[in-house]
Protein backbone atom coordinates (compact mmCIF):
# COMPACT_ATOMS: atom_id res chain seq x y z
CA UNK A 1 0.00 0.00 0.00
CA UNK A 2 2.64 2.15 0.35
CA UNK A 3 4.07 2.03 -2.70
CA UNK A 4 0.75 3.53 -4.14
CA UNK A 5 0.80 6.35 -1.74
CA UNK A 6 0.51 9.62 -3.97
CA UNK A 7 3.06 12.54 -3.06
CA UNK A 8 1.29 15.15 -0.59
CA UNK A 9 2.45 18.80 -1.05
CA UNK A 10 0.83 21.93 -0.18
CA UNK A 11 0.75 25.20 -1.99
CA UNK A 12 1.62 28.85 0.01
CA UNK A 13 0.27 28.93 3.55
CA UNK A 14 -2.29 25.96 3.01
CA UNK A 15 -0.44 23.67 5.63
CA UNK A 16 -0.08 25.95 8.16
CA UNK A 17 -3.40 27.55 7.74
CA UNK A 18 -4.59 23.56 8.16
CA UNK A 19 -2.51 23.94 11.23
CA UNK A 20 -4.11 26.07 13.17
CA UNK A 21 -7.69 24.68 12.87
CA UNK A 22 -8.75 22.89 16.07
CA UNK A 23 -7.77 19.66 16.61
CA UNK A 24 -10.81 17.83 15.94
CA UNK A 25 -11.04 19.57 12.40
CA UNK A 26 -7.48 18.91 11.76
CA UNK A 27 -7.96 15.25 12.64
CA UNK A 28 -10.86 14.45 9.93
CA UNK A 29 -8.90 16.85 7.36
CA UNK A 30 -5.80 14.97 7.55
CA UNK A 31 -7.65 11.57 7.30
CA UNK A 32 -9.24 12.57 4.54
CA UNK A 33 -6.16 14.21 2.62
CA UNK A 34 -4.39 10.63 3.41
CA UNK A 35 -7.58 8.52 1.87
CA UNK A 36 -7.04 10.98 -0.83
CA UNK A 37 -3.08 9.96 -1.04
CA UNK A 38 -4.20 6.29 -1.36
CA UNK A 39 -6.30 7.09 -4.40
CA UNK A 40 -10.01 7.29 -2.12
CA UNK A 41 -12.77 9.54 -1.06
CA UNK A 42 -13.55 10.41 2.52
CA UNK A 43 -17.36 10.37 2.85
CA UNK A 44 -17.71 14.36 3.39
CA UNK A 45 -15.59 15.20 0.50
CA UNK A 46 -17.25 16.56 -2.39
CA UNK A 47 -15.98 18.16 -5.56
CA UNK A 48 -15.91 22.05 -5.29
CA UNK A 49 -18.59 23.31 -7.68
CA UNK A 50 -17.29 25.58 -10.24
CA UNK A 51 -13.47 23.88 -11.12
CA UNK A 52 -15.18 21.06 -13.76
CA UNK A 53 -15.55 17.64 -12.63
CA UNK A 54 -13.66 16.18 -9.82
CA UNK A 55 -10.48 17.41 -9.70
CA UNK A 56 -10.81 20.39 -7.02
CA UNK A 57 -12.17 18.61 -3.62
CA UNK A 58 -13.66 20.24 -0.81
CA UNK A 59 -13.77 18.63 2.89
CA UNK A 60 -16.18 20.47 5.16
CA UNK A 61 -16.17 19.84 8.89
CA UNK A 62 -18.35 21.71 11.37
CA UNK A 63 -17.24 22.42 14.67
CA UNK A 64 -18.35 24.14 18.15
CA UNK A 65 -20.76 26.66 15.48
CA UNK A 66 -18.04 27.14 13.20
CA UNK A 67 -17.79 25.70 9.77
CA UNK A 68 -14.12 25.22 8.36
CA UNK A 69 -13.19 23.49 4.96
CA UNK A 70 -9.90 22.01 3.47
CA UNK A 71 -9.53 21.95 -0.46
CA UNK A 72 -7.17 20.04 -2.73
CA UNK A 73 -6.43 18.49 -5.92
CA UNK A 74 -6.43 15.10 -7.23
CA UNK A 75 -6.13 16.38 -10.50
CA UNK A 76 -2.30 14.98 -10.79
CA UNK A 77 -1.53 10.84 -11.13
CA UNK A 78 1.23 10.44 -8.40
CA UNK A 79 0.54 13.76 -6.41
CA UNK A 80 -2.34 15.22 -4.10
CA UNK A 81 -1.70 19.32 -3.23
CA UNK A 82 -3.40 21.02 -0.54
CA UNK A 83 -4.71 24.57 -2.05
CA UNK A 84 -6.60 25.95 0.69
CA UNK A 85 -8.00 25.51 4.73
CA UNK A 86 -10.09 27.87 6.42
CA UNK A 87 -12.63 28.53 8.30
CA UNK A 88 -15.78 29.99 6.52
CA UNK A 89 -16.85 33.35 7.96
CA UNK A 90 -19.78 34.12 6.58
CA UNK A 91 -23.21 32.15 8.34
CA UNK A 92 -25.80 33.01 5.23
CA UNK A 93 -26.10 29.48 2.91
CA UNK A 94 -23.39 27.59 1.66
CA UNK A 95 -21.57 28.93 -1.07
CA UNK A 96 -17.64 28.69 -0.32
CA UNK A 97 -17.18 33.25 -0.23
CA UNK A 98 -15.46 34.82 -3.42
CA UNK A 99 -11.90 35.45 -1.96
CA UNK A 100 -11.55 31.94 -1.20
CA UNK A 101 -12.33 30.90 -4.53
CA UNK A 102 -9.90 33.44 -5.77
CA UNK A 103 -7.32 31.67 -3.48
CA UNK A 104 -8.30 28.72 -4.58
CA UNK A 105 -8.11 29.23 -8.28
CA UNK A 106 -4.73 30.85 -8.24
CA UNK A 107 -2.87 27.89 -5.79
CA UNK A 108 -4.11 25.85 -8.51
CA UNK A 109 -2.17 27.46 -11.19
CA UNK A 110 0.25 27.59 -8.48
CA UNK A 111 -0.17 23.61 -8.10
CA UNK A 112 -0.03 22.79 -12.16
CA UNK A 113 3.34 25.10 -12.15
CA UNK A 114 4.97 23.06 -9.47
CA UNK A 115 3.85 19.67 -10.71
CA UNK A 116 5.05 20.22 -13.86
CA UNK A 117 8.34 21.62 -12.88
CA UNK A 118 8.70 18.41 -11.00
CA UNK A 119 7.73 16.17 -13.93
CA UNK A 120 10.22 17.80 -15.97
CA UNK A 121 12.93 17.56 -12.88
CA UNK A 122 11.84 13.67 -12.78
CA UNK A 123 12.73 13.04 -16.58
CA UNK A 124 16.14 14.70 -16.06
CA UNK A 125 17.15 12.27 -13.09
CA UNK A 126 16.87 9.79 -15.41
Amino acid sequence: MGADLKEFRWIASAFDDLAKLPDSVKRVMGYALWLAQQGDKHPDAQPLKGFGGGSVVEVVEDYDGDTYRAVYTVKFKDAVYLLHAFQKKSKRGSRTPQADIHTIKSRLKLAVNDYRERQKQKGQDR
